[in-house]
């Protein structure tokens, strides 16, 4: 969603511009590189966000209507300006200038102003696409939900505030400047646009260099980095896909890209040539953002995608395939694929097995399908993959074959690609069958995950992904393949690591990553504080202690800078909580829920907050609020039904376990919960039938396993607690709490 929605100014003037040090200008560039700066020109990146002009503005602003939820925008224009009649902050139509336009194809949307500095993307977008494609018309971003203004996604929201979600992507040199006292903003970029210096970094140095004629290659160019990564390839004597002449060493041109064509969070301040983690937080490829096979799911842009790819590994930067001033792709149609894959080979229907000219001989259709996001946006999945439809039939993922022929299933698919002499020899070794494994509470996928992390020739954001699911494991095999990783050259791996030993005994974790204190990479310091964030200072010695202050207040410093976003407010909460600020926690919990009082993880989160200090009518209440917001919500139905077991209140207990379960949609915990309830609360075979249910659904989860054995134990069942007990010696032969059950149970009735 947020690709698209960024750009400031004000109407008839960018009266957000500021003078910000280093920053010259794209202008200044255009003498020495003309055809770059021309090729810039008209490009996306120059109309990422305008004011308000005739020759700027798309949408139809002549006394323009729209009706959504019951409510009718109109679109105007009045002595020159543009504006908006529309529901505000308090629900109530009232009148809105248009400040800037935002995008420009295949959308374009409108920044409108509020108090305290605030620029706000107007929700009802305009179509700017050509009418034969069903475009020139305005449309609601959100148009099978009912969005009013309490609701955050409203344009009035946090989540369409362009100042903390827009800004940084949609213009060049962005200041933020969030005032947390006074909740504003005093937003300023050097310019309105994404322009050289976007990508480039300030340009001063390098002119003057210039101006001096000092210039000395890409070592004395004045600029903190080199993008020029775009290499040479050549084809084997005897191969069809061309091969990188020299090997690519960094990530420089790509990182810079992943800088706003990524699902990631700020870190501080961005420096121009670090490492995308050393200014951001990534997200990985797994669930919900991504399928359990790495396919995009959630708007997740594309670096994630991208650095999952073959293409990747093989030394693949984005310009390779995209003229980076332009933005358009080097070819046209597979083209582009045949700068590096010969035609004779590739581009035939030996290989493609569809009619030239059609879609389907297209190479992106089959290995760069679309998914739609904000109505109106294709966007092409980077990650490149060949169509697995033997992974949709297992764990219904997308395969590109059945995303084109709508009228067919994944079985189909399946049969069509073995008639053409595809066979897949890794269907059941695939690391996807383990993510989705795990996410059912199915253990049998830990084996291969902690291959998976362990693979060098493995792309590091899986290898990543792979670490973190899994220190769900809390065991040695969580932690043998962890050690390893916290030493690894990539700091992507070092922070997975860190974050994947937070179960460990503090005084190990600390043994473990304290040498990690002062790493090179931002990421990887602010995991490890999140993870040392308990450890008590009055047990370390002295010139310890103050190591871990000084990165406790470096994780707070950047938090505070990004005191507008909910999220960031959330984990600092959970960061000031672990180290026993209390106070502190709650209100950061509760800002954010001011920012969004829609954000159930923080409610829940406060509510035990409250009840780990007694307030429990307070964690009620937060509960309760929960369930106004989302009445199903299956892991607050959960937090009362253990509110009210601890408050001795059996009936009640019980009904919010059991709604609660039945509510859950991906795993068994809480179905897993309510079954020990139910035994705790003195019906045992309903207990035993619910694990049985559930044994069925991930038959190698311990804990489902274990209950068993002891619940039929105790109605007598001697022989159904062996076959648990031997399940479990199946899954862990050394543990010896497991032994030690088996011999008992071996012992019991003869």
């Amino acid at each position: 969603m947020f690709a698209l929605l960024a750009g400031t100014s004000a109407a008839r003037s960018d009266a957000l511009r500021a003078d910000i040090a280093g920053f010259i200008g794209g202008d200044s560039c255009k003498t020495c590189h003309a055809t770059q700066h021309a090729a810039w020109k008209g490009s996306h990146h120059d109309l990422a966000m305008q004011t308000p002009a005739p020759r700027t503005v798309l949408g139809d602003f002549d006394n323009a209507t729209f009706t959504y939820n019951g409510l009718t925008t109109t679109f105007f224009r009045r002595d020159g300006q543009y504006l908006v009649r529309t529901d505000g902050e308090d629900g109530e139509l009232t009148e809105f200038p248009v400040r800037y336009v935002f995008g420009v194809y295949p959308l374009q949307q409108y920044l409108l102003p509020l108090s305290r500095g605030r620029l706000q993307a107007l929700s009802i977008a305009w179509d700017s696409r050509p009418a034969a494609q069903g475009g020139q018309r305005w449309f609601h971003l959100y148009p099978d939900e009912t969005i009013d203004h309490r609701d955050p996604l409203h344009w009035t929201g946090p989540y369409q505030n362009w100042n903390t979600r827009c800004a940084e992507c949609h213009s060049t040199a962005l200041e933020k400047n969030y005032r947390a006292g006074e909740r504003s903003f005093d937003t300023r970029y050097s310019e309105i646009n994404v322009s050289c210096e976007a990508c480039h970094g300030p340009g001063q140095q390098h002119r003057d260099l210039a101006l001096a004629g000092k210039l000395g290659g890409a070592d004395n160019a004045g600029f903190a980095t080199d993008l020029a990564q775009r290499g040479e390839w050549a084809f084997p004597a005897d191969g069809a896909i061309a091969q990188r002449r020299q090997t690519l060493d960094s990530n420089t041109q790509i990182d810079t890209c992943g800088r706003c064509h990524a699902r990631r969070g700020t870190l501080g301040d961005y420096h121009h040539g670090h490492p995308l983690t050393d200014t951001h937080r990534l997200s990985l490829p797994q669930s919900p953002q991504y399928h359990h096979d790495g396919q995009i799911l959630d708007e997740v842009y594309v670096y994630g995608s991208f650095v999952q790819s073959k293409m990747h590994q093989a030394g693949v930067v984005c310009s390779n395939c995209h003229e980076p001033h332009s933005l358009q792709l080097r070819a046209e149609g597979n083209g582009v694929c045949a700068q590096c894959h010969k035609p004779e080979v590739y581009d035939t229907a030996d290989h493609h097995h569809h009619p030239a000219g059609t879609d389907g001989a297209l190479c992106a259709n089959c290995h760069m399908p679309e998914t739609t996001y904000m109505v109106v946006d294709p966007r092409r999945d980077h990650s490149m993959r060949i169509p697995r439809p033997d992974l949709s039939v297992m764990l219904d993922t997308p395969n590109a074959c059945t995303t084109c022929h709508t009228d067919r299933n994944d079985e189909w698919a399946l049969q069509s690609l073995r008639d053409w002499g595809v066979r897949f020899s890794d269907t059941g070794t695939h690391p996807a069958r383990a993510f989705a494994a795990l996410a059912n509470g199915d253990q049998r996928g830990y084996p291969r995950l902690a291959e998976l992390a362990a693979d060098p020739s493995a792309a590091p954001i899986w290898r990543a992904a792979a670490v973190e699911s899994l220190g769900t494991a809390a065991d040695r095999r969580a932690l043998d393949t962890a050690r390893p990783l916290l030493q690894s050259p990539a700091p992507l791996l070092r922070a997975s690591a860190v974050s994947s030993l937070d179960w460990l005994p503090l005084p190990q974790r600390y043994q473990l990553l304290s040498p990690l204190i002062d790493d090179d990479n931002t990421s990887v310091r602010l995991a490890v504080a999140e993870a040392l964030a308990g450890v008590p200072l009055d047990q370390l010695p002295e010139a310890r202690a103050a190591e871990l202050v000084a990165l406790f207040h470096e994780y707070q410093d950047i938090a505070k800078r990004h005191a507008d976003m909910p999220g960031s407010q959330m984990q600092l909460a959970v960061f000031l909580g672990n180290r026993g600020d209390l106070p502190g926690a709650e209100a950061a919990y509760r800002e954010a829920l001011y920012l969004n009082p829609q954000l159930i993880p923080a409610r829940l989160n406060l509510a035990d907050l409250l009840r780990a200090q007694q307030r429990e009518d307070e964690a009620r209440a937060q509960l309760a609020l929960a369930l106004e917001t989302d009445p199903g919500n299956a892991n607050a139905l959960h937090a009362l039904g253990l509110l009210e077991t601890r408050a001795g209140n059996r009936e009640k207990a019980l009904d919010y376990l059991g709604r609660a379960a039945a509510a859950e949609e991906q795993g068994v915990r809480l179905r897993y919960v309510y079954a020990v309830a139910l035994h705790d609360l003195g019906q045992p075979g309903a207990a035993i039938q619910q694990l049985q249910s559930l044994r069925r659904e991930a038959p190698q989860n311990p804990d489902i396993l274990l209950a068993l054995a002891g619940y039929l134990e105790e109605q007598g069942d001697i022989d159904g607690a062996r076959r648990q007990a031997q399940a479990l010696l199946r899954l862990a032969p050394d543990n010896p709490a497991y032994r030690q059950l088996a011999q008992r149970l071996r012992a019991a009735g003869g």
